[in-house]
């Protein structure tokens, strides 16, 4: 008699489904979270380095500087915000260029999951960092003097208008990351770029005090429009003369769509050129 002995199949696992884009970028700002943790002094360009700006300009500049119709530290606070947002963007350009050059992005492509989800990562992981610099100066500027005058929802409106241009100008930082090839130059492009566009607007000076030609180019600058549209959401100063260029007369409006405008172009540029960068 014989007896014949069955073939046990192996066993199969059922498939591992990849993570979605959500859950892959959580995992990377989780992942740029603790670097911050881990390395307290990445936050030293949106703390102590936005502090030492509040008390310079406010202590040893502020009275040399007149700002018709308004307290010269409340003319300031608004200005500061806006640069902590601009310059934002080169942390994020350096912060991407690190990780191309140290083989994150290759190990990550390895992996089934969505590419998007780098930029994703990144950019919000950038705008919590940027963040936490608008909060660390909000309580400087509060223990200087600094008010929100106009009431809770126009205070909230304006922080939220920070974060919208600061995000706006994050993709610019991707962009420009995805196409410099080391830190070095990403740094030396991005505050070549950035000192001027801050400095040439109403950041921390009006524009009646400057040269025609000056003027015009400042307050057609969108730095200007956003710094004039928190400074009257937050009654830290008047409205704009009636001389003043058409950005200046309407800041509210006219910060959104730059930052609407701005994300439209360098977006797409950005994640352009991250997929040819990292295809290299």
């Amino acid at each position: 008699m014989t007896t014949v002995q069955a073939t046990r199949a192996p066993a199969t696992r059922p498939p591992i489904s990849p993570p979605s884009l959500l859950r892959a970028s959580s995992t990377i700002v989780w992942r740029n979270l603790l670097h911050i943790r881990r390395m307290p002094e990445m936050l030293l360009d949106v703390t102590v380095q936005s502090v030492m700006f509040v008390l310079l300009f406010a202590y040893v500049f502020g009275g040399a500087i007149a700002a018709p119709g308004a307290d010269y530290k409340e003319f300031l606070l608004p200005g500061i915000m806006v640069q902590t947002m601009v310059f934002s963007s080169a942390i994020v350009a350096m912060g991407l260029t690190s990780d191309l050059q140290k083989g994150f992005v290759d190990r990550f492509k390895s992996l089934p999951v969505p590419r998007s989800a780098v930029l994703v990562g990144r950019s919000i992981s950038s705008l919590i960092h940027s963040s936490i610099g608008v909060a660390v100066m909000a309580v400087t500027g509060l223990l200087i003097g600094w008010r929100v005058r106009n009431g809770f929802v126009d205070g909230v409106l304006a922080f939220a208008l920070l974060l919208l241009f600061g995000f706006a100008l994050i993709w610019l930082g991707i962009w420009v990351g995805s196409l410099m090839r080391t830190v070095e130059a990403v740094q030396g492009f991005m505050f070549t770029v950035m000192f001027p566009l801050t400095f040439v607007a109403n950041t921390f000076v009006p524009t009646e005090s400057m040269p025609a030609w000056l003027r015009a180019i400042s307050e057609w600058n969108p730095v200007s429009a956003i710094t004039q549209a928190c400074r009257e959401l937050w009654g830290n100063g008047p409205p704009a003369g009636a001389d003043a260029a058409w950005p200046l007369q309407h800041p509210i409006l006219v910060s959104i769509g730059w930052s609407v405008v701005l994300t439209a172009i360098f977006a797409p540029l950005a994640v352009s050129a991250f997929r040819r960068r990292s295809r290299d």
